[in-house]
């Protein structure tokens, strides 16, 4: 790294001003928290043109990939603000004294909200330097529920991680948030001494499976076990119907190698699998394409990785390459593979495996039957993709499945591009992530770091303001069952 690693007395003061911060920020208004999530959004906005610049040679990301990007996170910065404003994320309930209650015994008076957990320790992600990383998703929602944040930078964007760092602290400190309130590590040692101190009360994660795992483990076997939201990986199969594929196989082959290709294929929603009808013109189609050229991938890590999954699997006897071809050296060239829909189920271990870069692996099957015979063998993904027609049988069977095995199911779009909506859904069953119940994008992703609270026979004026009995804030509530707007 250009950027010299965070001593450890340094994380130690880090994440003791994060936990002293976070005790302040639990108890901030709605207003405050709206307008330190606009302020930073701003501040990012208003230093696009350097951030952009130090991302580039950082990650060899296109320009307008990286505005796009940049974009979303200002977007999501401010998404949070309405979420907080709108009231629902604290799940409000009330429920009143009843002495008839049914229950045979009388009911006191209960009141539960969500609230903060505490502060936040996210480990930023290589393939997307702002989405994910310093001032992403999970910064977001974090501040967004009253914790304090630590980030452990990625070594991939040192310099862009200053640099944020930099542009998110006089945000806050423009808004005069506490100080404190947000900083950053830099080192794998340093996020993990932060993951192991007492303080840090949940944790967030994007990158591999093996990386994510460690971790993982590692905030489970803790004296105080802690949450970990990891995001690991997904191979997103995707399955074209007979029918599809009679009726517009051009335009799916087409789709395909854009959805695979774009960003270099670093993105975890990429399609890594696609099952096609043995007779369909869909592999000749993939054989003449003009694939795009070799490219930087974001680090030689990442770049060794693709090479060895792709020559590791294309070295199998029940594998052939369909298009382009494996390089040993230079920059990473796009590649398609090919092997059955019987080798899937036949070893989905072996085959049914991302491979982080431009490549995927084309499957053929001879009946329909073997769609859904492949997604029950599946492990779980963030998502999976139909492409067919409302008419197609297969279909309804293959939905109930695959609703099982990932977050998003797809029908005739591609899984590339994760919309920051209010019904967005970015996890899935192990090993795509390590909370199922959880995502990392859209709204809900505030409540990955809220804890509920009950307060029972609390007097009125004492009790947090969306508990109280005038509804100060103005937001929906369960009052004695019945949901008020």
């Amino acid at each position: 790294m250009t950027v010299p690693v965070t001593a450890p007395a340094d994380v130690d003061a880090i994440v003791e001003r994060a936990a002293t911060a976070s005790a302040v920020w639990k108890r901030s208004t709605i207003a405050d928290r709206v307008r330190a999530l606009t302020a930073i959004a701003d501040a990012l906005d208003a230093n696009a043109d350097e951030l952009i610049s130090i991302a580039q040679r950082e990650t060899h990301l296109a320009e307008a990939r990286l505005r796009g990007e940049l974009k979303r996170t200002s977007f999501q910065l401010r998404l949070f603000g309405e979420v907080l404003e709108e009231g629902t994320w604290l799940d409000a309930r009330i429920d009143h004294a009843d002495a008839d209650w049914p229950m045979g015994a009388p009911r006191p008076d209960l009141r539960r909200q969500l609230e903060a957990i505490g502060p936040v320790l996210m480990f930023s992600a290589s393939n997307f330097p702002f989405a994910f990383s310093v001032a992403g998703g999970d910064t977001a929602s974090a501040l967004a529920s009253g914790n304090a944040v630590v980030v452990k930078a990625h070594r991939g964007h040192p310099d862009l991680s200053v640099a944020t760092t930099r542009v998110v602290r006089d945000a806050l400190a423009s808004v005069d948030a506490p100080e404190g309130l947000f900083d950053t590590v830099y080192g794998t040692q340093a996020g993990v001494q932060a993951l192991k101190a007492p303080q840090i009360q949940a944790a967030a994660f994007t990158g591999s499976i093996s990386g994510g795992r460690a971790l993982f483990d590692i905030a489970a076997s803790r004296p105080q076990p802690i949450p970990f939201f990891g995001e690991l990986g997904s191979v997103n199969p995707a399955f074209v119907t007979r029918s599809a594929a009679a009726e517009r196989s051009q335009a799916i082959a087409t789709e395909f190698l854009a959805s695979v290709t774009g960003s270099a294929g670093q993105l975890c929603t990429k399609p890594g699998v696609l099952l096609v009808p043995a007779d369909s013109d869909l592999e000749a189609l993939f054989q003449q394409a003009a694939l795009p050229a070799a490219a930087p991938l974001l680090n030689p890590g990442i770049a060794d990785g693709f090479r060895t999954s792709v020559e590791q699997t294309a070295a199998r006897a029940d594998v052939s390459v369909l298009a382009g071809a494996p390089t040993a050296e230079g920059d990473p060239a796009p590649v398609l593979l090919k092997t059955t829909a019987a080798a899937l189920r036949e070893d989905p271990e072996g085959l049914i495996a991302e491979m982080f870069g431009p490549g995927a692996l084309v499957a053929t099957y001879d009946d329909e039957a073997e769609l859904v015979a492949v997604a029950e063998v599946l492990d779980g993904q963030l998502t999976a993709t139909i492409i067919g027609e409302a008419s197609d049988a297969v279909a309804a069977e293959l939905i109930p499945v695959l609703s099982t095995k990932a977050g998003r199911v797809l029908w005739n779009q591609w899984p590339t591009g994760v919309s920051v909506t209010w019904a967005q859904q970015h996890g899935g069953p192990y090993p795509a992530t390590t909370a199922v119940g959880s995502t990392s994008v859209g709204a809900a992703a505030i409540s990955r770091f809220l804890r509920p609270v009950t307060y029972q026979n609390v007097p009125d004026a004492l009790l947090p303001a969306a508990l109280q009995d005038a509804n100060p804030l103005g937001i929906p509530r369960r009052v004695d069952g019945v949901l008020e707007a």
